[in-house]
């Protein structure tokens, strides 16, 4: 499988998410060419889903998982200690009330 550099991955992703009319920002850079991606999902009513990237060997390719939802105040902790652990990592933040990231669509984002 040939692997985009992220930050290749993240200005298309963002530019996705732009023309579909939802807003999106990098919250941290990380590692240009290899750095994991976090997503946080804003639904802006205090709540907020904390998603990552991870490989499914069964399926060769990569997918989608949610990692954690909740209280967007326990997300934000979370996320600041996986970005102590790790610096290598991009943080996305979208904001969205109906939840919309676009991960979902067939072959986008993989």
């Amino acid at each position: 499988m040939i692997r985009i550099k992220t930050k290749i991955w993240v200005a298309s992703y963002l530019r996705k998410l732009q023309q579909e009319g939802i807003p999106a920002f990098v919250i941290a850079k990380g590692d240009p060419d290899n750095g994991a991606i976090l997503i946080k999902l804003n639904t802006l009513d205090g709540q907020a889903k904390l998603i990552q990237q991870s490989f499914n060997y069964l399926q060769d390719r990569r997918s989608w998982v949610l990692v954690d939802e909740g209280e967007e105040k326990a997300i934000d902790d979370q996320i600041a200690r996986q970005r102590e652990r790790d610096t290598d990592l991009w943080m996305i933040e979208i904001e969205d009330d109906e939840g919309r990231t676009l991960l979902d669509q067939t072959g986008s984002f993989e």
